[in-house]
């Protein structure tokens, strides 16, 4: 479903780019954001799905909850396993994020930033109005997920290569957010990116 009177700008990057900090910022700034790993994890809470994805990875529900940990384990370098997995919960995400679409053409809002991670990866590109793409060189990126996530770099490396990579992202970018430097830094950027997109005022 689409709603005319809606600008869609979607928001991605390589792991470790910064881009929940620039989603932030856009908040800030008085855009809606639309988080998909956040809807993810509120449908992956869904007693139906939680009995899907039991049914189809055994032991990744445990006690009613799903164990993200063991269900990755379970998917990380099968790409059967990771198509199953996006059959049962990428349907659900996206009637989700279709009726907070709705919600924000309803209250007249005129943008709305959806935060997809995979957003080139699934085609959701398509059916964006402008995209914006944060990127940072490669040991930088590495050296933010290891420090918060407890990764080891070759851990990083591989679900990096996993994403298409960074520089076919830029290419396909309307704007391009460059996270290398400070918060400040950062800030401004994000500042020349709305201007860019006509939406800093």
């Amino acid at each position: 479903m689409s709603f005319p009177s809606l600008r869609r700008v979607g928001l991605t990057g390589s792991i470790g780019a910064g881009k929940s900090t620039v989603a932030a910022l856009l908040r800030e700034r008085g855009l809606t954001v639309l988080d998909a790993d956040e809807q993810a994890r509120l449908v992956t809470q869904d007693p139906g799905v939680l009995a899907l994805l039991d049914a189809r990875f055994p032991g990744v529900v445990v006690g009613g909850t799903l164990d993200r940990a063991a269900l990755a384990a379970q998917v990380f370098g099968d790409p059967a396993a990771l198509a199953d997995l996006n059959a049962i919960t990428h349907p659900r995400v996206r009637e989700r994020m279709t009726a907070l679409e709705a919600q924000a053409a309803a209250r007249g809002e005129r943008t709305v930033v959806q935060d997809v991670p995979l957003l080139f990866e699934g085609s959701l590109h398509a059916q964006m109005d402008a995209v914006i793409v944060v990127d940072a060189p490669l040991p930088l990126r590495v050296r933010r997920v290891m420090d918060r996530s407890g990764l080891s770099e070759p851990e990083v490396l591989a679900r990096d290569a996993r994403q298409m990579p960074a520089d076919q992202k830029r290419q396909r970018a309307t704007v391009v957010i460059d996270n290398s430097g400070d918060h400040a830094h950062l800030e401004a950027q994000v500042d020349a990116a709305l201007r860019q997109l006509g939406l800093d005022g």
